[in-house]
C-alpha cells in the first residue's frame, strides 16, 4: 500500500516459513522472517518477480525487522534470542539486502548490553532503539557510528525522530502518553507531554506494535488495512 491508499498484491512463490515479520526492500523485493521446516535459515529474500533469491539465518526471537531505502535491513531482538543464539546476542544487527550480516551492536564500556528492544525506528542509513534494562536511546548509523543518550521515558512503545526532535509513545506505564523531547549530545530533554487519542477524540485503549519510520510513527487500527499515522 502506498501513501495514496492504493493496494497492490504481490504473490511470493515457495514460501517455506510461517512468517512472523516482513518488510519491503527497494526495487520491489521483500525480506521475510519466521519459522518452519527451514531450520536455522529463518529468513528469506524475494525478488520483484515473487521468486525466492536466498535463505539465511537471522537468529532467534526477532522483535523487529525493518529495511530502509538504502538497501539496509535491521533486526532487533528480545531476551529469548539474546541469551540463546549467537546472532541474536548482539541485540541489534544490520544486514545488506542480500542477507549478509554487516554489523552487530557492541555497547560502549560501562554500558548495559541489549536484553530486549522495546521501541525501534529506522530511517535511511540510521536506526534508533530503546532497550531494556536501562532504556537508553541508541542511535546507530550504517558507517559504524553510535551514540547513546539518557531519556526521561522508561519502556516506550514507539518512536518518531526528526533532526533533534523525538516523539516517544507510551512508557512509564502510560500507554496513551506521547512525549516530545529535544535531543542534546548526551540526553533527550522532555519538552511537552500529551495524552494521545484517536482522531475522533476517543481514548486510545490499546494498539498493535507501532512502526517507526523516521519522522513518522504508525499505529495499526482494528483492521489490518487501517493505520493511523503521526509525526514530527
Amino acid at each position: 500500500m502506498n501513501s495514496g491508499g492504493t493496494v497492490r498484491e504481490q504473490a511470493l512463490r515457495g514460501v517455506s516459513l510461517r512468517v512472523t515479520q516482513l518488510d519491503a526492500l527497494p526495487n520491489g523485493r521483500f525480506v521475510l522472517q519466521g519459522y518452519g521446516d527451514a531450520g536455522d535459515h529463518n529468513a528469506q529474500i524475494y525478488g520483484s518477480d515473487g521468486r525466492r533469491r536466498r535463505s539465511f539465518a537471522m537468529g532467534r526471537a526477532v522483535q523487529y525487522l525493518m529495511a530502509d531505502r538504502r538497501h539496509h535491513v535491521w533486526s532487533a531482538y528480545f531476551d529469548e534470542g539474546v541469551y540463546a543464539d549467537p546472532i541474536s546476542a548482539a541485540g541489534l544487527v544490520r544486514w545488506d539486502s542480500g542477507g549478509n550480516q554487516q554489523w552487530g551492536y557492541t555497547p560502549p564500556e560501562g554500558t548495559e548490553y541489549i536484553d530486549t528492544v522495546y521501541a525501534f525506528n529506522v530511517d535511511d542509513g540510521v536506526a534508533w532503539a530503546s532497550y531494556y534494562p536501562t532504556f537508553p536511546l541508541l542511535e546507530a548509523w550504517t558507517n559504524g557510528r553510535i551514540r547513546l543518550r539518557r531519556t526521561p521515558v522508561v519502556a516506550p512503545a514507539g518512536m518518531a525522530v526528526h533532526e533533534d526532535q523525538i516523539l516517544m509513545l507510551g512508557g512509564n506505564r502510560q500507554s496513551d502518553r506521547l512525549h516530545r523531547c529535544r535531543m542534546t549530545e548526551h540526553e533527550a530533554l522532555l519538552i511537552e507531554e500529551f495524552c494521545l487519542t484517536l482522531p475522533n477524540g476517543a481514548p486510545l485503549k490499546g494498539y498493535a506494535r507501532s512502526v517507526g519510520r523516521g519522522r513518522h510513527l504508525y499505529l495499526r487500527g482494528t483492521s489490518p488495512r487501517q493505520w493511523y499515522v503521526m509525526g514530527i
